[in-house]
């Protein structure tokens, strides 16, 4: 066992960072910083008419830098001494290209406005055609490379690297390779960031670059050559044997010891996916079902081998080898559009508000600013208060705004909202949003549990867990289990620093160091058996109006008359 006892783990989420400080021991949070990616915030280089979402590897770089910064400067320098270990998680597949030194090619003057230079955030969509031929390659020869994870998504690896070297020949020329950034910004903090000493982490290799013992690595060179010669070029670059998290990959570098103050014998790291590492934060084991309910939900499990094994599961989850707790199985399921289902409401609600041409002497703009602030923060609680107070509004909606994950991956489906009258009323329209995601989220479970998958717990975390009794409530009612929310604020940094512990030394394995740094929990919703039976009919309307939209509806032929 080391001497230092404290932990940092840093979550970059994908609009923020936060770093927690923890003692490893106690399981007590000494301190915690967050800060906004400043690039990201004004929406630069970003198109959502497009899908396109891309961060600048300097929003990451300078967030990091003043998070750590912050967390650390209430400890003396004995405190300082007893950091033994950092680790971080990120989103994903939000991936980059970089030269043959690791460096992103929008570090470089020539490329510094460059979006295609760029990380491709995970909700990029601009490569969903490409992930369609993808997915044909890869499971049309004799090996389906595609069995453990289903339909390959635009939201992954090989899609995003092949649309944008067909779209743009400079970054495809300029580019040695493609990296994830949870495994470049744990590089950048032990200073090996070249291709050749890059570790990859086993969740990132599993869930989207589809690295499977069973097919000895990555799928086969040749399969990707006949998709694009390029992908062959990557296969070559990929390098390194990915590492389980909470695997050591070195001490902090010279220039973050400089930055933090820390020494060198701080130990960084194999990191992880923002998801996985939360589930990790919350306790996560065997039959536990947890759920990240935030911009979009991510659904976990842990399997053994030999439940894992020969369950063809890729329609409903994605299955990947030591992806969540090394020695197990990590299943992967959830919804493309949550949270972001009820923003984007909100955002057509202030529509007026922010395009509209108020004068000032009807709205002067301090005034505007501040009523824009004050609905931000209020508008959604508003509209819950008026949803809970009349359940029957009869409308139907789909949760599709941003496509399909699971079940079943489709891309290309969109939204839908029926049974709209000249009576309806902004909360009725939320109301049917909500019921939606959380129908979404039925839709998952029961495929889980059709499986033969046991779950016997559900745990959920994130933003919209935390925030909204209104929805947990009918997450409770429509699955018919009770639902468990956890009060950890910061789920995906401890469980970060739950892998920068195991790194460390401090405890032998993941299962050790949640015992002493997760928190306990008990049920908090409790499903209503009225309310269920009601929800159930509600469902039923769900599924037949997305079956609907996605099979095709009926064309009547109108005919016009010719005067």
């Amino acid at each position: 066992m080391k001497d230092g006892r404290y932990v940092i783990g840093v979550d970059f989420g994908s609009d923020s960072a936060r770093a927690v400080l923890v003692d490893a021991f106690e399981g007590e949070t000494l301190d915690e910083a967050s800060m906004a990616y400043p690039r990201w915030e004004q929406r630069q280089y970003c198109c959502e008419e497009t899908a396109q979402y891309r961060q600048h590897p300097k929003d990451y770089l300078e967030v990091l830098e003043v998070i750590l910064r912050e967390v650390l400067k209430n400890l003396s320098a004995k405190e300082l001494s007893k950091v033994a270990g950092i680790a971080v998680d990120t989103t994903g597949s939000t991936v980059c290209p970089v030269d043959k030194q690791g460096v992103p090619l929008s570090m470089m003057e020539k490329f510094k406005d460059e979006p295609d230079a760029m990380f491709h955030l995970w909700k990029d969509h601009t490569a969903v055609r490409e992930a369609a031929e993808m997915d044909r390659g890869l499971s049309s020869g004799e090996t389906d490379y595609t069995q453990f994870q289903g339909k390959y998504s635009a939201e992954w690896f090989w899609a995003k690297i092949l649309h944008t070297s067909r779209k743009n020949r400079r970054i495809k020329e300029s580019a040695y390779t493609w990296i994830e950034h949870c495994d470049w910004i744990a590089g950048v903090l032990a200073g090996r960031t070249t291709p050749g000493e890059l570790i990859r982490c086993s969740c990132g290799a599993g869930h989207k670059a589809l690295w499977n013992s069973a097919f000895d690595g990555l799928p086969d060179r040749e399969c990707l050559m006949k998709i694009d010669p390029y992908l062959g070029n990557i296969y070559d670059t990929y390098s390194q044997i990915p590492q389980k998290a909470g695997t050591m990959i070195g001490t902090l570098c010279e220039e973050w010891r400089r930055k933090t103050g820390l020494s060198e014998k701080v130990c960084v790291s194999v990191g992880s996916f923002d998801a996985h590492a939360g589930a990790v934060g919350v306790g996560i084991s065997e039959h536990m079902l947890v759920k990240v309910v935030g911009t979009s939900t991510v659904d976990m499990l842990i399997v053994p081998d030999k439940e894992a094994i020969g369950k063809k599961l890729n329609d409903f989850c994605g299955m990947a080898q030591d992806s969540i707790v090394p020695g197990y199985w990590g299943c992967e399921s959830g919804q493309s559009a949550f949270g972001d289902t009820y923003a984007w409401y909100r955002k057509i609600l202030m529509w007026p508000l922010e395009h509209m041409n108020i004068p000032k002497t009807i709205l002067p703009q301090s005034i505007k600013e501040d009523l824009k602030d004050y609905l931000e923060r209020n508008l959604i609680c508003s509209l819950e208060e008026a949803a809970e107070a009349d359940n029957d509004v009869g409308i139907t909606a789909l949760d599709w705004l941003n496509g399909r994950r699971y079940p079943y991956l489709n891309e290309t489906v969109k939204s839908a909202v029926a049974g709209l009258t000249l009576g309806t009323e902004a909360p009725d329209i939320y109301q049917a949003f909500v019921r939606a995601t959380i129908f979404g989220s039925k839709q998952i479970y029961d495929s889980l549990i059709d499986s033969g998958i046991l779950i016997d717990r559900v745990v959920c975390v994130g933003g919209v867990a935390s925030k909204s009794r209104y929805i947990m409530q009918m997450m409770a009612d429509v699955l018919g289990i009770p639902i468990m929310v956890s009060a950890e604020k910061q789920s995906c940094a401890r469980g970060a620093c739950i892998f920068a512990a195991v790194g460390a030394g401090l405890f032998t394995s993941v299962q050790e160091a949640q015992q002493a740094m997760c928190a306990p929990y008990k049920p908090d919703f409790f499903p209503r058996a009225e309310f269920h039976d009601w929800y159930m009919k509600e469902y039923q309307k769900y599924i037949e109006l997305g079956e609907y939209m996605e099979k095709g509806r009926e064309r009547r032929t109108y005919v016009t008359r010719k005067n």
